[in-house]
């Protein structure tokens, strides 16, 4: 054990990418699964305190690898997620070189949370959204455009996110997170805020990721899902462990635009994807209620300690739902090759397992009782409740109500009304291995709450009840207040087209504002080119024609000032002086020189 102590995951998982893209397609994906699964190890393993610094350039103390509860956390799940997702993308034949990668993707997120310090963050940060970029790209077509949207934004976010870290050291003289609690307030604490709210989509934020996740293929759409905007939490957490209000009430809008917006759409894997925004608005929603979390020096109070268990909870919880729910969604459209809910429909007689599986992962991300996500959601919402912040207990119930009306919709459209024409089969063995182990846990920590308090930090900080009669009754009462809204909206909600966001309104601006600096820029320059070679010539035959040019010249003179014409002197049409070419090039450096030294 001490030997893998050593042992990065990241690097890992880095490994196992290269190995990936040059081994046959099974040996390949066996290494995959087995490298994710090794991380699981490590994680539940490691010694809580386990670091490895080195000092970069001379000057930064950067810890490459810092394991604490949160960290841990984070490892442990995005590393069975990676094996099931690389399983997955086995049994849904994706080619070795997406899973390379896929895990590369893995990776570099495991070094971001691993990180002890900013500079490795960032660094592992940057990588991360490179590598997310090349697994959109691989795929072709729509995924082309979507992914140079994708990678523009994230360079912006990473590049705001590096400014504040600039400006944190600046302040601070440490990059460390132990030597300051989280990013130092003022102007680096806003860019950090911008930066990372790129990374969970704040809303106004957020359109790259709705525009993204649906394109690629299947199975990279269930690596996406999982770990850019769950790192972007985890980074929210290092940069405002003291919480933060303002950022609470953002998490609050995002779980109700994300929840409302999604119930607008028909495309399969768009809906899911403003679902991501929801649900990281109540982890977001938690981090911003932390208050002065423990450890780091401010009040220690039993609800800041809830509020952030409860976000890294539902980051947990999150990651088993949504994946499951892109992996059922992915298999309705391996079989049948659409991806709009007008397309399909009465597909639950024909595949049993995903229709089951999927109910599951409906249940948990909409918060129903005896599945994980009614765990997480009620710690944020109880805490919220018990902050007395009214207005944000009533966004993340809103959002609550959103999001089984979204469901609902989906469920039924894809599973119960109508009937798909084509034929169709269920998931195949590899598919349904994905499905069932993951549906398994969010039923086991739905229905045994302990599984999960255990792994969450602050432990022995805060008591939660998870099955109270009003906790119950709430989330009843949730349930019902979509199916009766379902009820109601069913018609309008099946026939509604694409609603345009705000990408719609960006996208253009920066399309024709880059065509008009475009056409600008190289009309200007050929107007100075055009101005440059005129003057050359001028210069050319004035020294070749001097008398001619000196007439030119003094004619645009005053009368009163022109040189007084000899009738005796032959005119200078006639004369017969031309100058050499030595001569001419003399007088068109020396002209040159003085234009020169009148523009200098």
């Amino acid at each position: 054990m001490m030997v893998l102590e050593f042992v990065h995951p990241a690097i890992l998982v880095l490994a196992a990418a290269l190995l990936v893209a040059v081994l046959p397609r099974r040996i390949g994906h066996a290494v995959g699964v087995l490298a994710t699964a090794t991380v699981v190890v490590l994680a539940w393993t490691m010694s809580t305190g386990t670091y490895l610094d080195v000092t970069l350039f001379g000057q930064f103390d950067a810890v490459l690898y810092n394991v604490d509860d949160f960290s841990r956390l984070m490892a442990l799940i995005f590393g069975f997620i990676g094996a099931v997702a690389v399983l997955y993308s086995y049994a849904s034949d994706a080619d070795s070189t997406q899973t390379a990668y896929a895990l590369t993707y893995v990776g570099t997120s495991l070094g971001a949370v691993y990180a002890g310090d900013w500079l490795t963050m960032i660094f592992f940060w940057e990588l991360m959204a490179v590598f997310s970029t090349l697994l959109v790209w691989h795929y072709g077509g729509v995924a082309v455009r979507a992914g140079f949207r994708y990678a523009v934004l994230h360079g912006i976010g990473g590049s705001l996110l590096l400014a504040a870290i600039v400006w944190h050291y600046a302040e601070v003289g440490a990059v460390a997170f132990e030597a300051h609690p989280g990013i130092a307030s003022g102007v680096p604490a806003a860019l950090a805020a911008l930066g990372i709210g790129v990374n969970v989509g704040f809303v106004g934020l957020h359109a790259w990721l709705p525009d993204t996740y649906p394109r690629p293929h299947i199975a990279a759409s269930v690596f996406l899902c999982v770990y850019t905007t769950k790192t972007g939490v985890y980074g929210m957490f290092r940069a405002f462990p003291e919480g933060h209000l303002w950022i609470a009430y953002m998490g609050g809008a995002m779980a109700v635009f994300g929840a409302f917006t999604a119930l607008l759409q028909s495309d399969m894997r768009r809906l899911l994807s403003y679902h991501i925004q929801s649900q990281v608005g109540y982890m977001v929603a938690g981090v911003g209620l932390g208050g002065a979390a423990i450890g780091y020096g401010g009040p220690d109070t039993y609800y800041d300690a809830l509020a952030t268990a409860g976000a890294f909870g539902h980051v947990f919880n999150h990651i088993l739902y949504k994946a499951l729910l892109f992996m059922t969604v992915g298999v309705i459209i391996y079989r049948t090759g659409k991806e709009n809910l007008d397309d399909i429909g009465g597909l639950g007689v024909r595949m049993p397992l995903t229709a089951i599986t999927f109910t599951i992962a409906a249940l948990s991300i909409a918060g129903f009782p005896g599945f994980n996500g009614f765990v997480s959601k009620g710690m944020i919402i109880g805490a919220a409740h018990k902050k007395h912040l009214d207005a944000l207990w009533y966004l993340l119930l809103l959002g609550g109500v959103g999001t089984f009306l979204s469901f609902i919709k989906l469920g039924y459209f894809a599973f119960i009304e109508g009937s798909y024409d084509g034929a169709v089969k269920d998931a195949n063995t590899g598919q349904s291995v994905a499905l069932v182990s993951v549906a398994g846990l969010c039923v086991l920590f739905g229905l045994v709450p302990n599984l999960l308090f255990d792994l969450l930090p602050f432990q022995g900080e805060y008591e939660y009840t998870t099955f109270t009669v009003s906790h119950i009754g709430e989330g009843v009462a949730l349930a019902a207040a979509g199916l009766v809204g379902f009820a109601i909206l069913r018609g309008p909600l099946h026939h509604v087209g694409r609603v345009p966001d705000i990408d719609a309104l960006y996208n253009r601006v920066f399309f024709y504002g880059g065509r008009v600096l475009v056409v600008g820029v190289t009309e200007l320059y050929a107007a100075v080119d055009r101005a440059a070679v005129g003057l050359v010539r001028t210069c050319y035959w004035a020294g070749s024609n001097p008398v001619q040019a000196t007439q030119r010249t003094t004619a645009w003179l005053p009368e009163s000032v022109r040189p007084v014409e000899n009738p005796e002197i032959e005119p200078p049409s006639r004369l017969s002086l031309r100058a050499g070419i030595g001569t001419s090039v003399l007088i068109l450096a020396g002209v040159l020189t003085v234009v020169l030294f009148v523009l200098i």
